[in-house]
């Protein structure tokens, strides 16, 4: 009996749902290409066997946690590291069986398709998760863990990921990147590469931002007490993890407002807040001119922009000042883009040599803004739903409303965004299940031939996110 779950998200028509499995075959054969996203390079430098389950599917998961945080589970009881390093639950089965307590509540959410999927696909599990299954699951993936074939290199190469980008800030030594290389493994043109994320360095409003932006002038021997020693370190930066095998760089901003100030207007602020006397504003508006001189920057070096603004970050300051940052406290805001982005766009948007991946946590202007812009200016690219928005649903609903607008190719194919390992490969086979059911629509609707479709979902999966984010191309 042929399994059921075969047809997972395709759609419900029989005919169409033909399509979509012959349209989704073909994507599954396309190698990953995962060039945005938070695991630890270390995982791989080291080719140490993974944790317990827990330690690798649960503690560091901010979906997972924050679900029971809202029901009232601190995120101690599940593990999560405390800022001041009071104790929390160390006990990996104590932690399942406490998370297995409350699988309910995870009733259609992406998180409960991705983690059952990860079962399935990634372990070879059939058994449904709840309290009554626990242990039995548990011991289960403790056991392939305790296998060769599950230690982190072996399932990169079984997942078929061709390459992984990381995400380091300029403070950090790429040491382990720098493993990777010598292992064959890094460097550019390599499977595991590195991501420049400065908002450490950029955003005043980072913890300890005047310390990190004297330790980024350290690093690069540069004197970063006045703004362009400062800019001379940033691009010295850029320079070692262009060097490192990076492609892109990684903006997390709080929104996409822009500014092109002159050098003086510029430098004024950067010594405000050197001193600590910027204020609110003038943190946002540093930020916004730092997003125009990175885009100068990429012109010089190449390295593809990406912007994520619209999260309010911290917003559970009980959860930040317990766990720290990354451990599901932030909140989406609304997020303006047209206005926002027009000083970026006026000096540097129809430039080629430019090219800006441009992402939202607002659905709402996909259609209204963005889409249009991105069919709009050569350098601006449209990112695929990420964070609170990676769902199969608004995966769908972004089709729908961009391609009408920016068509296929002004998007730049999927992006898992995760710290997840385990999730990449099913992540990656969500977005290609709906692009499979959308296509197919498509087809059945006399909209496009079936031959244009199967090489539109070969490019969505693999060759769009090559080229835009310049995938490979270091090392021709």
């Amino acid at each position: 009996m042929p399994d059921p779950r075969q047809d997972l998200l395709f759609p419900a028509d029989p005919g169409v749902r033909t399509l979509a499995r012959r349209l989704h075959a073909l994507a599954a054969e396309q190698p990953i290409i995962s060039p945005h996203g938070h695991v630890d390079p270390a995982i791989l430098a080291e080719d140490r066997p993974f944790p317990d389950p827990a330690q690798l599917l649960i503690v560091p998961d901010h979906y997972l946690t924050r679900m029971l945080l809202s029901q009232g589970v601190p995120p101690g009881r599940l593990g999560v590291p405390t800022v001041d390093g009071s104790p929390t639950e160390t006990d990996g089965r104590a932690i399942w069986r406490l998370f297995a307590a409350h699988w309910h509540l995870f009733r259609g959410t992406p998180s409960r398709l991705w983690l059952e999927q990860t079962f399935r696909e990634v372990f070879g599990l059939s058994t449904a998760l709840g309290p009554a299954t626990a242990d039995e699951v548990y011991d289960a993936i403790a056991a392939r863990l305790a296998e060769p074939e599950f230690r982190p290199r072996a399932l990169f190469e079984r997942f078929g990921i061709e390459v992984l980008a990381t995400t380091e800030s300029p403070l950090d030594d790429l040491a382990w990147h720098a493993k990777l290389a010598a292992d064959g493994w890094g460097g550019p043109g390599g499977r595991v590469i590195t991501t420049f994320r400065p908002d450490n360095v950029v955003d005043m409003e980072f913890e300890d931002w005047a310390g990190n932006v004297e330790r980024l002038g350290a690093i690069a021997g540069e004197d970063t007490g006045t703004y362009a020693g400062y800019l001379a370190a940033l691009r010295r930066r850029r320079e070692a993890f262009v060097a490192a095998g990076a492609t892109c760089s990684d903006h997390g901003h709080p929104t996409a407002r822009t500014l092109a100030l002159d050098r003086a207007e510029a430098a004024a602020l950067y010594d405000r807040g050197r001193r600590g006397t910027a204020d609110a504003a003038d943190a946002e508006a540093f930020r916004a001119h730092m997003l125009v001189e990175f885009a100068r920057m990429s012109i010089d070096d190449g390295l593809v922009m990406q912007l994520h603004p619209g999260s309010v970050r911290n917003h559970n300051r009980w959860l930040y000042a317990r766990h720290g940052r990354d451990v599901g406290g932030d909140i989406p805001q609304a997020t303006e883009y047209l206005h926002a982005l027009t000083p970026l766009l006026d000096a540097h948007g129809n430039d080629p040599r430019l090219r800006v991946v441009v992402y939202t946590l607002d659905e709402y202007t996909f259609t209204r803004e963005l889409a249009p812009l991105a069919g709009g200016y050569a350098a601006l690219y449209l990112g695929a739903p990420w964070w609170f928005l990676d769902s199969p649903e608004v995966l769908r609903r972004f089709r729908e409303s961009v391609t009408e607008t920016a068509g296929f190719y002004n998007t730049a194919g999927f992006v898992d965004d995760t710290r997840a390992f385990c999730s990449i490969p099913v992540r990656h086979d969500v977005a290609r299940r709906v692009d499979a059911g959308f296509l197919a629509r498509l087809v059945a609707e006399h909209r496009l031939d079936e031959d244009e479709a199967a090489e539109t979902i070969v490019d969505l999966a693999y060759r769009l996110p090559r080229r835009v984010y310049k995938i490979g191309e270091r090392s021709q």
